[in-house]
């Protein structure tokens, strides 16, 4: 890695910082119940309080941004199931929302705290994978710097909602495993260098990187049961890029070898680590007799512990089968509904909050919006970098492409089966977890664009470098000219009608 340890620090924190900033200021505007907020701020707040999710009372919403906390239904200690919320989500989203309303109250800067920081946090990890992966401080504070810059991930970062958390585990998993393929090949070098000659080659010892992978793509089916695509697609890329070194270090047998040494730990931290990190996430549904479909009176009569075990798990089983035919059957329609084939162009963007005030802004006709849209020209940039990255994986099979093109594919193209076999309804924010890569995507063609650091021979830099470098500065200046254009639309700022209006890209599809 050229450059300092130092500012391989020091620049992604200085990207990282500015990200933050852009989140957090004035995080508590607009002061309303922003889209599905509705469901997972009260949500979370009766994990905090029950360990479960309750049933709220009618107006809860209104209750709530009055300052009242007493919002539960009552019921009956024989009829505890009435109270239980049917809930399609697993908890862990919602617990991680309940740590800002756990600190700062039930109040919009509470509810949206955890979804800043993760989102903050976020930006650091790309950087910092991004540096990892093109070995240039310089290319990883421009990837942190381009997803600062999205408006989606800012949209998403300042609203209580859980793909912003499903994104964030997937890019941690992602983090962990190129660290974990960078020890694993020094390993294989420093046997091979130091060790008796073998067709199989050695084991490689414990890999807490992949063992760190595996509980963050755990954590992220513990948000949202779409983050299974991720630990498969992930569990298989680890295991190739297992199969690649042992055959690039020169083992007779590398296949054998990995099968044998490599697999078996695969399977501890791709199976058996993500199921127990995602039974874990559980927890506040087994130890209360408040959750949908816990039956805890029937498991707690015998009083065997054997049996109140597998009649939990019975229940807990039945309860998952029933969140998934509800996710299969979900057809209803939505006005921001969309298909996944219109997200990478942002057709259908999603109208988190819009009110219409007179008045207020120098001019009779005013409007305040939070518009669910990414950057235009993050998004379409993506679009080319994307193309160019499968040409540049079909000629040079460079692993950065193929690890970066795969990741974006199981962001992406699952939805696709669930459009055309159940007719779902889908958001543009779902494609949130896509975002990361398409950065990575841009960070690699500019990598490509700028060249090689291979100074002349007077040490000057050569032309192609100089040219590349004004390009690929030239593109984050127009991200960052883009989003600050669309900013208005994005934070609720207060602006004159014919001011959002002339924001919007695609008028009959962004209105």
């Amino acid at each position: 890695m050229r450059g300092s340890v130092m500012w391989g620090w020091i620049g992604p924190l200085l990207v990282t910082i500015f990200g933050g900033i852009l989140r957090f200021w004035n995080l508590p505007h607009p002061k309303a119940v922003v889209f599905d907020e509705t469901y997972y701020m009260k949500d979370a707040f009766s994990l905090l309080t029950w360990g479960v999710e309750r049933v709220a009372v009618k107006d809860a919403d209104k209750a709530i941004l009055a300052g009242r906390t007493d919002i539960w239904e009552k019921c009956a200690a024989d009829a505890l199931d009435k109270c239980a919320s049917y809930v399609v989500h697993p908890p862990l989203g919602k617990w991680m929302i309940g740590v800002g309303e756990w600190l700062f109250g039930l109040n919009p800067f509470g509810w949206r705290f955890s979804a800043a920081v993760v989102g903050t946090l976020s930006i650091l990890v790309l950087a910092r994978v991004a540096r990892r992966m093109t070995r240039s401080t310089l290319l990883g504070c421009f990837a942190g710097l381009l997803l600062a810059l999205d408006g989606l991930h800012y949209v998403l970062s300042r609203t209580a909602l859980l793909d912003v958390f499903l994104m964030f585990w997937v890019l941690a998993a992602f983090a962990c495993l190129v660290v974990d393929r960078d020890q694993a090949r020094e390993r294989l070098v420093t046997w091979y260098e130091s060790s008796p000659v073998s067709p199989y080659g050695p084991r490689l010892g414990l890999r807490p990187w992949r063992l760190a992978a595996g509980v963050c793509l755990a954590f992220a089916m513990s948000v949202k049961w779409s983050g299974i695509f991720f630990l498969a697609a992930f569990a298989v890329l680890s295991l190739l890029w297992d199969f690649g070194a042992r055959r690039a270090v020169g083992l007779r047998h590398p296949y054998a070898g990995a099968f044998n040494k490599d697999v078996p730990q695969g399977f501890l931290s791709f199976a058996v680590v993500p199921f127990v990190a995602y039974m874990l996430t559980w927890t506040g549904w087994f130890a209360s007799a408040y959750g949908y479909g816990r039956n805890w009176a029937q498991a707690t009569a015998p009083g065997n512990p054997l049996f109140f075990l597998f009649d939990s798990m019975r229940s807990w089983v039945k309860y998952q089968w029933q969140v998934f035919t509800f996710h299969s059957g979900l057809e209803s329609t939505h006005p921001y509904m969309s298909e996944p084939w219109s997200w990478p162009l942002l057709l259908r963007p999603v109208a988190f909050y819009y009110e219409g005030r007179q008045n207020v802004c120098g001019v009779k006709d005013c409007s305040e919006a939070v518009l669910g849209v990414g950057t235009p020209v993050i998004w379409f940039g993506a679009l080319a970098a994307l193309v160019a990255l499968i040409a540049y994986y079909v000629s040079s099979r460079d692993w950065r492409a193929g690890a970066v093109l795969l990741a974006y594919a199981m962001g992406w193209l699952p939805w696709f089966y669930f459009a055309i076999a159940d007719n779902r309804t889908m958001f543009l924010f779902y494609a949130i977890p896509m975002v990361p890569f398409m950065v990575l995507a841009i960070t690699l063609c500019a990598g490509l664009i700028i060249g090689p650091a291979q100074p002349t021979a007077r040490g000057s830099m050569p032309v192609r470098r100089t040219v590349g470098a004004a390009v690929v500065g030239a593109f984050a200046l127009l991200a960052l000219i883009n989003f600050w254009w669309l900013y208005p639309i994005l934070s609720a700022e207060v602006i004159p009608y014919t001011e959002w209006k002339a924001r919007m890209l695609f008028e009959k599809r962004w209105i």
